[in-house]
């Protein structure tokens, strides 16, 4: 018996067959770990995942910045992007660190917010480091989404920072994005 093959059905298979290469890990929930940023699609969260119930001082979270950004190095300007410095003011180190943030169109209202695990992040006692989220790799830069208020909106963005680590109480932070759209990536 000769076996008949029909374009549709060929057609049908290939869609199915593009469809499973798709799910196959192309896109990463908003806590893929650095490294794999290229590839991440960063969504919004409906709420914050964070455990705080940390009630010890120590960590701080300043130089947010959401435009003009400069490398805290070599103080050269860099493209703008979500930065800010985590410090560690303790004499123990600080693991289990994430971010959750919110971002605010000040004249529309709308608002989005993301949750970050910063995987393979320690605070060593007395340590700053600068945490970018412009999907660039190596330590700490991390996903962010291309199609956010923040890049998109023309209007002012504020963007709220809160940071934790386990055991210690939530630092806070505030970003600003003038009017304009300067910030979109490509």
């Amino acid at each position: 018996m000769k076996a008949l093959f029909r374009p549709a059905t060929i057609l049908v298979a290939a869609l199915i067959a593009l469809a499973s290469l798709a799910a196959c890990g192309s896109s990463a929930l908003p806590n893929q770990p650095v490294g794999t940023a290229s590839v991440a699609t960063v969504l919004p969260v409906t709420s914050n995942p964070m455990k705080t119930t940390g009630t010890k001082a120590g960590l701080t979270v300043t130089g947010a910045l959401a435009e003009n950004n400069v490398d805290p190095q070599s103080k050269a300007a860099v493209p703008d992007r979500l930065q800010f410095d985590l410090t560690n003011t303790t004499t123990a180190p600080m693991t289990g660190l994430d971010v959750f943030y919110t971002m605010k169109d000040t004249t529309t209202g709308k608002t989005e917010s993301y949750y970050q695990k910063l995987d393979g992040l320690t605070l060593a006692p007395g340590q700053k480091e600068t945490v970018y989220f412009d999907n660039g790799t190596g330590t700490g830069h991390y996903p962010e989404n291309k199609y956010s208020i923040y890049r998109n909106s023309p209007n002012q963005v504020t963007i709220t920072i809160t940071a934790g680590a386990t055991g210690y109480a939530t630092a806070t932070g505030t970003a600003t994005k003038s009017a304009g759209t300067g910030e979109k990536v490509d």
